[in-house]
């Protein structure tokens, strides 16, 4: 299990990370690519890995 700032999330379950951006569009990133990404800062966090395997992340102000 890898800890995201504040949360404990199973990442054996997720396929990609959702980043939503303040602008309105989204990115996905493969799990496989997430090491570049992992610095997200503060935000919250939809964790629906056990439905779809995706982590939804939604920046400060974007929540």
């Amino acid at each position: 299990m890898r800890k995201i700032p504040g949360r404990a999330i199973d990442m054996s379950k997720v396929q990609a990370v959702i980043y939503h951006m303040p602008d309105g569009q989204a990115l996905a990133i493969p799990v496989e690519g997430l090491e570049q990404f992992i610095e997200f800062g503060l935000g919250t966090i939809c964790d629906t890995s056990e439905v779809n395997g995706l982590v939804h992340f939604f920046p400060r102000g974007n929540a």
